[in-house]
């Protein structure tokens, strides 16, 4: 599979998200759309940056920008984590990981004292015509929602 290089379009890709949808990144042709993976539904940091998002949604709405949350996550668990805490954008389900090597997100990180492979929360925004125009990686949570929004 491609990886996604910053200045270059995004290679087509599909995977299940909630709501009983397909995303597919040709159908968001003409808006932003932001991709922000993170490690694991319902962890606190997981939670916080998931709840930041949907608080600024409306703005980056206004901006013509979706937001869309990817981890390796089971649909059933992104369905009730979004249930949960009200989120009004869907998750996508990566569970085989082809979208996160596509963008070079697994990581060895230590937990605990032990190596663990996992995501390295990461955003990545879209441009309107498929091109990758910023990423952000290593990602501390406090504030990242906005400083994403502002970039568009």
């Amino acid at each position: 599979m491609n990886s996604t290089i910053t200045g270059l379009a995004v290679p087509e890709f599909s995977a299940p998200m909630t709501s009983g949808k397909i995303f597919k990144l040709s159908d968001y042709q003409g808006k932003h759309v932001v991709l922000y993976f993170y490690p694991k539904d319902s962890t606190p940091g997981c939670t916080n940056e998931s709840i930041q998002f949907n608080e600024l949604l409306k703005s980056f709405s206004q901006k013509k920008c979706l937001v869309f949350g990817i981890s390796r996550d089971s649909l059933k668990s992104h369905e009730n984590f979004r249930l949960k805490h009200g989120f009004e954008f869907d998750l996508i389900s990566d569970s085989d990981e082809a979208i996160c090597h596509m963008f070079d997100v697994i990581k060895m990180k230590n937990m605990y004292g032990k190596q663990v492979r996992g995501i390295e929360r990461s955003t990545f925004l879209i441009d309107s015509a498929g091109i990758l125009k910023q990423e952000w990686r290593k990602v501390s949570v406090s504030g990242h929602a906005k400083e994403v929004l502002d970039s568009i």
